[in-house]
């Protein structure tokens, strides 16, 4: 790896503490990333409000990559849909931070957590709807993954709660929904259940006892 000069230094300190002020300000919601993008086998400078598990000195994506490779590349990429690991819905942002010779040395991410609000947002709508109404349903049935983390939120929206803050009863309850609607016989969806409520495959197996 090169030598950094002391203006990349610098950058990659004040880009530090940057983070660090604006992890603070949105915590819990929004992981903040800071990418040495001179060292892209362990980029990971940084990591605020983990929310993806990634780690300190995990290697460049593939954004970084590409900002590496071309330092035309877009410097601001704002609001791209993403996901983590666990299926979990993330709106992301990407600012590369280049020194004066116009080369890319780090990269701010921000990774805010969709679910909370989705949440929120399903709540708010049942409790301003008026008695007589004809009940707004949802017409995406998705099969697979997609369809049991929808049913989850849903069921979620109605304790006014997120999927990882779901108690143990309304787990079991939970898992009596899904069971009738026939998604514990989809393939995988002990594996899909238990990563979007942040919980263990045993407590899954438990809860649908």
């Amino acid at each position: 790896m090169p030598k950094k000069t002391p203006e990349q230094q610098q950058l990659l300190s004040q880009v530090q503490q940057i983070a660090d002020g604006l992890a603070q300000t949105f915590a819990p919601f929004t992981e903040v990333v800071v990418h040495d993008l001179l060292d892209p086998a362990h980029a990971v400078l940084a990591v605020h409000n983990n929310l993806s598990g990634r780690r300190v000195g995990d290697p460049a994506t593939e954004l970084g990559l590409a900002r590496i490779l071309d330092s035309d590349h877009a410097q601001v990429i704002a609001n791209y849909p993403n996901r983590f690991a666990d299926g979990r819905q993330v709106k992301s942002s990407s600012i590369g931070i280049k020194d004066s010779e116009g080369r890319y040395v780090a990269a701010l991410c921000l990774n805010v957590d969709l679910t909370l609000f989705q949440g929120f947002q399903s709540a708010l709508t049942r409790f301003t709807a008026t008695e007589g109404a004809t009940p707004v349903k949802e017409s995406l049935d998705p099969a697979g993954a997609d369809g049991i983390r929808a049913r989850i939120d849903a069921f979620a929206a109605r304790m006014a709660a997120t999927p990882r803050t779901l108690k143990a009863e309304d787990r079991r309850s939970l898992m009596k929904e899904l069971k009738s609607a026939g998604m514990l016989e989809w393939r995988r969806s002990m594996d899909t259940i238990a990563a979007h409520l942040g919980v263990s495959r045993a407590t899954v197996y438990s809860d649908a006892k």
